[in-house]
């Protein structure tokens, strides 16, 4: 299979800049941050990301659509993969507001990975949550709100993969971008506050052992 070429040479950069010579990328997110930080706020992103779409092949474009995915509350637009690196980079775009369908972005959940992320249109409501989890991990039994603020164009933040947030609103037509680790968790986990009701959520790649033996 040819080399995916990255297009855009500032995701090339992040990618040198945020690495970490023969030490897990995971266990020092800090570094990640401050270098993500730093990237961000480099005039002309959004346009350069806007470049880079438009001059990617025909080749490139079919692999950028085969590993993104819709969700209930945006589109998650994959740019980067290179499987010998420990993070990939995505694009999210919100849908308008009246689309939206609960469950996802506005549920309280975490995320198998730690990531960063910087609004480069729009805003959103972002909502931090300390959560006691079921003994086993595999369940959310009360949630309580720690704060909230309006993140805006410019805004960047990190999550850790074991922290808890939502974002309950959002302007259309909102864009963010994103640096995600690998995966640090096997599955990850939403709550509903309204309802009380908890979710664990399975990637469907890791299941194909659990398909193969219900057959």
């Amino acid at each position: 299979m040819p080399t995916e070429s990255t297009g855009f040479s500032a995701l090339a950069e992040l990618a040198t800049l945020i690495s970490v010579a023969d030490l897990p990328v995971v266990d020092h997110w800090g570094h990640v941050e401050r270098r993500f930080r730093e990237w961000a706020d480099r005039p002309g992103l959004r346009e350069g990301l806007r470049g880079h779409l438009r001059a990617l092949s025909p080749q490139d474009e079919m692999r950028v659509v085969a590993r993104s995915r819709e969700t209930t509350t945006h589109f998650a637009w994959c740019l980067r993969d290179e499987p010998a690196e420990p993070f990939t980079f995505w694009l999210h775009e919100y849908k308008p507001q009246c689309d939206w369908r609960p469950g996802y972005a506005d549920s309280i959940h975490n995320h198998r990975y730690h990531f960063c992320t910087t609004i480069l249109q729009g805003s959103y409501l972002h909502e931090r949550f300390d959560a006691e989890v079921a003994h086993d991990d595999r369940a959310i039994l009360a949630t309580t709100l720690l704060r909230s603020a309006q993140a805006v164009e410019g805004n960047s933040g990190t999550m850790l993969a074991h922290e808890f947030h939502r974002i309950p609103k959002a302007a259309d037509d909102t864009l963010t971008f994103l640096v995600k680790s690998r995966a640090v968790r096997p599955w990850s986990l939403s709550y509903d506050p309204d309802t009380r009701t908890s979710h664990r959520h399975v990637p469907v790649e890791s299941r194909l052992e659990v398909l193969t033996q219900s057959l």
